[in-house]
């Protein structure tokens, strides 16, 4: 039976503008997305950090003010430093434990077991020993 050329059910040129539709409506949706980040990058930052009122601030007042940032920042600084020891150690952790686990794996490998044919004599002499003489006659 010979074979028969089969046509395509869609046309080089219907797929080519396909394709450029789907990239098109891609990139307008990463477009979209990329822009809601940074609008809720925008929004959250403004929630967080509430704007500094240094109009009108006498000399002390404006001293005062950079000492208690100046705390915060210090304060931030150890929460960040703390937390970053903590996942330094539990990475480590972690890959101290999967070393110990690829170890275990590479002791305890089992070998591929095949199938042996073995008489029931030969099975009976091999449960009860050799000094005991039976046979399944």
């Amino acid at each position: 039976m010979p074979e028969v050329e089969r046509k395509p059910k869609i046309t080089a040129s219907r797929k080519l503008l396909l394709k450029s539709l789907m990239l098109a409506k891609a990139k307008e949706c990463w477009e979209q997305e990329h822009e809601e980040r940074e609008a809720e990058k925008v929004r959250y930052l403004a929630e967080r950090i509430p704007t500094l009122q240094t109009r009108g601030l006498s000399l002390s007042a404006l001293q005062d003010l950079c000492r208690e940032l100046h705390a915060k920042v210090e304060v931030v600084d150890e929460e960040r430093y703390d937390i970053e020891a903590k996942c330094l150690h539990n990475t480590r952790e972690i890959k101290d434990l999967k070393l110990k686990v690829m170890d275990l794996r590479g002791k305890f490998k089992r070998p591929p077991l095949r199938r042996v044919r073995v008489s029931a004599d030969a099975m009976l002499r091999a449960l009860l020993g050799s000094k005991h003489k039976v046979s399944m006659d």
